[in-house]
Order: structure tokens, then sequence, then C-alpha cells
């Protein structure tokens, strides 16, 4: 059973939303933040990466930061960017990018079920990012980033999202300027508020799809708030957190590549004489994988098809059996030294949606080979997450992805 909740959301004009909405924190480094933002004064980067108002060599974690990402907020607040519901609300969050469209439901999920492992999980948290997404909410007194959630899809559900956007209009409809559309409809019916609380009763979990640090940071947030209040009944929006749930059969995952800056002391020779110990070795001028198993490799100017061997693939073993792990564990650990890619300078990562092409520009620029992988399935995450195990880091790239700024939860 889920505990889903609705919220008061706080939400730009509809005259300023395309303004406001901007990409995640963890998607931009603060240089290409202090760019999209440019002289919009509106932006929502201003919030949830205020250095980019201080300058350049500004500690992104220090306190004048957190100080001025609520200070930002309260002043657009103040100006009437933002726009509050006066009735607990679900959303209806539409993303659209080519012939792709997933319907989400924007809601307040519990700590509680984060807590007990109703929300699943299925990667590490390291202390620092929690430390950074925790100080950050607690400054705000908000959720500005919601976590992406999926759920087993369930036809009580699936109807209720599909009876309100058929009969209603949305709030927000716009295509923001990487060509991704976002639409959101407002859920204020009481009748329906409370079938969607009773559909979820029935869902047996929810599972993180991207997210993991602003969830772990909420369970934190929620500790601190409750251990200052007297009169903590369970019911403050502070045991809740911004989220936005999509039945898993509309989820998108696109591979997460690796690069590495060199070949670990190998000659090109020497390194492709290894690689074909574990994986047959083809010449080829198509950069993705096609199959299961198989990865491309771009070296010296030359894209390789790496087939996995049988001997390497173990069937039987959820993680140790997905494209990321064989890759870690049969060349990128072994042949190249990369004993923990978490740590390890000299691997970097690439999200799918930057295509090969960007693989072949970091090699131009300052890497030594590159790794195209094909994507983890839904399937996969659930059925790793169901089994309290942990999937190798940087295994997966959802695309497209939610804008911040286009609801905040209070807390």
């Amino acid at each position: 059973m889920v505990d889903v909740k609705p919220f008061k959301g706080v939400r730009p004009r509809p005259d300023l939303v395309e303004k406001v909405a901007s990409p995640p924190y963890d998607v931009l480094n603060s240089a290409e933040a202090r760019v999209m933002a440019g002289e919009n004064k509106h932006s929502f980067l201003h919030v949830v990466k205020a250095e980019i108002d201080l300058p350049e060599d500004a500690d992104v974690h220090s306190d004048e930061v957190y100080q001025l990402s609520a200070d930002n907020f309260r002043t657009m607040r103040e100006e009437g960017v933002f726009i509050v519901d006066t009735t607990p609300c679900f959303y209806v969050y539409q993303l659209s990018s080519g012939d792709h469209v997933q319907k989400g439901l924007v809601v307040g999920a519990s700590v509680s079920d984060y807590e007990n492992n109703v929300i699943k999980k299925h990667e590490l948290t390291r202390r620092e990012k929690e430390d950074d997404r925790a100080k950050h909410v607690e400054m705000l007194q908000a959720n500005a980033g919601p976590v992406l959630f999926t759920y087993k899809a369930a036809d009580q559900i699936n109807q209720i999202i599909d009876k309100v956007c058929s009969s209603s209009k949305p709030v927000y409809d716009f295509t923001a300027d990487d060509g991704v559309g976002h639409v959101l409809w407002v859920i204020d019916d009481s009748n329906l508020v409370n079938q969607i609380q009773k559909g979820f009763e029935s869902v047996d979990a929810l599972y993180v799809a991207d997210g993991h640090h602003r969830s772990a940071s909420a369970y934190r947030v929620r500790d601190i708030m409750r251990d200052k209040n007297p009169n903590h009944t369970g019911d403050e929006e502070y045991n809740y957190f911004l989220a936005v749930l999509f039945p898993h059969d509309e989820l998108k995952i696109m591979g997460y590549h690796r690069v590495v800056k060199d070949l670990n002391g190998n000659s090109s020779e020497e390194f492709l004489a290894k690689v074909a110990d574990s994986f047959t070795v083809e010449s080829t001028d198509v950069a993705e994988p096609q199959a299961p198993h198989q990865f491309g490799m771009y070296l010296d100017g030359q894209w390789y098809r790496l087939t996995a061997k049988d001997s390497i693939c173990p069937a039987d073993d959820p993680v140790k059996s997905l494209d990321v792990a064989i890759l870690q564990d049969n060349l990128l650990a072994p042949i190249l030294g990369i004993d923990d890619p978490r740590t390890n300078t000299r691997v970097d990562f690439v999200g799918g949606i930057r295509g090969t092409k960007e693989l072949e520009r970091r090699v131009a620029e300052d890497m030594a080979v590159a790794f195209s992988v094909g994507p983890v399935t839904v399937e996969q995450l659930m059925a790793i997450a169901d089994d309290d195990a942990i999937m190798p880091p940087k295994s997966t790239w959802f695309e497209p992805k939610l804008r911040s700024g286009v609801v905040v939860h209070d807390i």
C-alpha cells in the first residue's frame, strides 16, 4: 500500500512558466547554468543553483549559496511570479519528446514509505550529496525539484489520468528550449483526489527512478523538523516530499556511456588484444549497441563492436548480468584499472541524450577511449530494487526529464 498526499502546489503564473521552468540542478554545472539563465531573472536556476548569482569562484556548498537560494525564492514569490493553489491538489504532468509521451502524477510522497522500503531504491547515496540537498530543502522550507518514481502500471490510476486529460484544460502547455513538451493539469476535485489515493492503496511499491539523493534528503529533513516540533503528528507537510509517479510502461531509459582518460599503460594493440579475451571485437561504423551484452568502443578514431562472450554473462544474477556491470567487471576494472567508478577520476560518464558524437568529441579532446552502453530496462531496475540489490553507478539515464519550478512543495 502506497501513501500519497495532495498538497497546495506553489507554481508559476501561466504567463511566466516557460521563463521559470529549469532543468534539474544536477544535469548542469554552474557555468552551464549561468549561461542558460542569462538575463532571465525568473529562471528557477536562481533557486536550484543560486551560485550563478555569485562570483564564479564561489563555493557552491557555502552557507551563502543556500541562503541566496532561499532569498531568491522568497523574492520571486513576493513579486508574484508564483501562485499557490488554495486547496490540496494532485497534478498530471505530461512529458513528450518526439513520438514518446508519458503522463505522471505529481504527489506528496511519504517519507515513512521511504523509511519502510515501500519506496524501493537501487542506488547507493553519497553523504556529501545528501548534505547538499538536505540543506537546500531545509533552507528553502520547500522541495524545489521533484523525484522521479515509477510503479507497476495500474488500470484504475491510468483511467483517472486519462479522464483528467480528456475532460479538463491544462494550466500549462509549453515546449522547452530542448524540444521537450511539458503539460500540466490540476486535479482539485475532492472526489478524484480520493480516487487517486484509493488507487494507490492497491499499489505495492514505488521505485526510485531518478532522485535517490533528493529522497534521502527528504528523510533527513523530516527527522530534523520532527525533532524541532514538540507537537509532531505525522501529518505535517515535511512528512511528504515532491515526486512525480509514472507507470513503468511509459518510462524511457537511455544508455549511460563511459569515457576513460588513458589505456592504463597499454598500447592500442595491447589493449585490443586484452579486450578480445572476453569480447569479440569487430570494426564497425555503427556506434550504438544493437543487442544486449553488446557495446560500442571508440578508439583511435575507429568504432568497434564488442560482444561479450557467454562465459562472462551470468544470467542468474540480476546485477552482474547488466551490461554496465559486464563492462565494468570484465574491461574497465581488470584492463583499464577503473576499480571504483564512483571515485576514480580517470573515468567520466556521458548521458545517452548527448549521443555518440559527444563520445567522439571527448576522445578527440581529452580522453583515450569511449564506450557506448545499451539502456537498462525498467523491468531490470524493478527486479533489482525488489531484491534489495544495488545497481552499478551511472546505470540509468531517464529522458525526457522533468523541469524544476513547475510545481514546488512547501514543507
